[in-house]
């Protein structure tokens, strides 16, 4: 999958035993889906999942880890992508401008994501089968691309990685959950939580100021295709500057996430949460505990690959270092069985 801030990739054994610990849960809403790792995750694991988020890009992902089969396409997906691979490279929007006006991959392979884009945007598919085309290429751009993780900004000096050809892979689908088809949807997750119904929840909101839409706006605009005005010296789509989230305002998260809370439609809430958020741990635990009684782990871990690199100017000179290079991760679990959840943890 790609290279995400605040993906939950350490942690997926850790929840998948927190659900595994719940009684009597088939279906889990994850609201804030992202990457779907977790989602993608559960499903492995036999649950109904019901993927949600308001990206574009996160959509398509969800689509394609979450509610596609791999049964469906164990078959198609392999002949497609061979075709994909042999299309002859096309020097287009992608090209000129993450390649040229900005240098997020090498021409070569813009070109190349060119030519496979357009395809698919000729083809005839569903949005299901296109999803998982659109996934693999994501992930083979992601492979090549010349970042530290985050699309804020491209590297000084092309990445190693940068060179290589990109190469289309078969994403890892998984099978159908024996409780029914998971779902994927794209909405505010304000609004969903009022309509999505489930055993369990699954939050991971945006924990501060740190838009993802603006992080990866090249999977959006890659996703959506409508070749959009830019911006700014990473060539960001315009409209990023149209929509903030209250997840991302310090003085809204707080009220938006009672909201959520209480609007939820499930027996059992699990939430991740970073101890540099806008809600502190106390805060969540008082805001969970409207729900039942709330039981807490505490993971420590790494921070993300740009603090460890330091604090760089817009032209890439390195200007000071962070305050500190790990953090802790909450993982908060409202249920009315947490006590006996905690003896299986």
């Amino acid at each position: 999958m790609i290279k995400y801030l605040g993906s939950k990739r350490t942690l997926l054994d850790t929840l998948g035993n927190v659900f595994q610990s719940i009684p009597d849960v088939n279906s889990v809403i994850d609201l804030f889906s992202g990457t779907s790792r977790v989602g993608h995750h559960l499903k492995g694991l036999g649950y109904q999942v019901h993927s949600n988020d308001l990206n574009s890009y996160a959509h398509a992902l969800a689509t394609c880890y979450v509610a596609a089969n791999l049964t469906d396409y164990s078959e198609s997906i392999p002949q497609l992508l061979k075709e994909m691979n042999s299309l002859e490279p096309t020097d287009g929007y992608f090209t000129q401008t993450f390649c040229r006006d900005s240098r997020f991959f090498q021409p070569q392979n813009g070109m190349k994501v060119d030519a496979m884009r357009e395809w698919i945007e000729t083809q005839n598919f569903d949005w299901e089968l296109k999803s998982i085309l659109m996934v693999s290429l994501m992930e083979a751009a992601d492979r090549v691309d010349s970042t530290c993780g985050v699309q804020m900004a491209y590297l000084k000096q092309w990445a190693k990685r940068s060179f290589k050809d990109l190469e289309l892979r078969v994403p890892n689908l998984q099978l159908k959950s024996k409780y029914g088809k998971s779902t994927a949807t794209q909405s505010d997750a304000l609004e969903a939580a009022k309509h999505l119904s489930a055993d369990a929840a699954y939050l991971d909101p945006p924990y501060n100021q740190h838009k993802y839409r603006g992080n990866y706006h090249i999977w959006d605009s890659l996703v959506l295709w409508d070749k959009p005005e830019v911006y700014g010296v990473a060539c960001k789509r315009i409209d990023i500057k149209e929509h903030r989230s209250v997840f991302n305002q310090k003085r809204k998260i707080a009220e938006a996430m009672s909201a959520i809370v209480n609007d939820l439609d499930v027996k059992h809430i699990v939430v991740s949460f970073n101890n540099e958020g806008y809600i502190s741990k106390d805060e969540m635990v008082s805001i969970l505990s409207s729900r039942g009684e709330v039981f807490v782990l505490e993971k420590d871990f790494k921070r993300y690959v740009g603090a460890q690199i330091g604090i760089h100017s817009p032209t890439g000179e390195r200007v000071g270092e962070v305050s500190h290079l790990r953090n802790k991760e909450y993982i908060f679990i409202v249920s009315h069985a947490v006590d006996q959840i905690a003896k299986l943890i």
